[in-house]
């Protein structure tokens, strides 16, 4: 049995998940800290070459694994049709290569909601965003200061590598890239 965990950002936190994949049976854990709209996730990439015809990969929630329906079909057939289970802690739900027409409907059904509670999320915070910015306290992001950037572009001449220095400096790499290109 091997175990998927992932998370969005790096303030939160894989505890819950690895405590409840180890407590069911993972004997090996792959992780990612990479929102689940993306398809190129390291971990879930490693387990996937990992996992062998009769291996079980256990995931905490669906919503952990993919963030659309299409992306969850995908990969629970990929894997099912390779010998391996899937297996859904939170729904009570496995899939593996002969599923019943109950459990097309069922994961097609729980990934759906799964979607759907995504998008309402999105939809709510927007309105909030959107309502702090008419009352004038929506500010955005906090912006990077300029010794920062001075530092990294110092950093990066040296040959360090723009992941390293983003990392050490305490910024995303997407906001270094945006602020390299200026």
């Amino acid at each position: 049995m091997i175990g998927y965990a992932r998370v969005s950002s790096p303030q939160q936190n894989l505890d819950r998940q690895t405590i409840r994949l180890t407590a069911a049976g993972a004997q090996k854990l792959f992780t990612d800290t990479v929102s689940g709209s993306r398809r190129d996730r390291p971990g879930l990439d490693a387990a996937v070459e990992y996992l062998r015809a009769g291996d079980t990969l256990l995931v905490a929630s669906m919503d952990r694994l993919a963030r659309s329906l299409v992306d969850l079909h995908t990969l629970v057939d990929e894997l099912t049709t390779n010998g391996i289970t899937v297996t859904f802690l939170q729904e009570g739900q496995s899939y593996s290569a002969n599923p019943s027409p109950t459990g097309k409907l069922l994961l097609g059904m729980l990934g759906a909601v799964a979607e759907f509670e995504r998008s309402i999320i999105r939809e709510r915070q927007a309105e909030g965003i959107a309502r702090a910015k008419a009352r004038g306290v929506y500010k955005g992001r906090t912006p990077i200061p300029p010794d920062k950037i001075d530092r990294a572009r110092e950093l990066i001449a040296q040959g360090v590598p723009k992941a390293r220095v983003a990392r050490d400096l305490g910024i995303s790499r997407s906001a270094l890239y945006n602020h390299l290109a200026e």
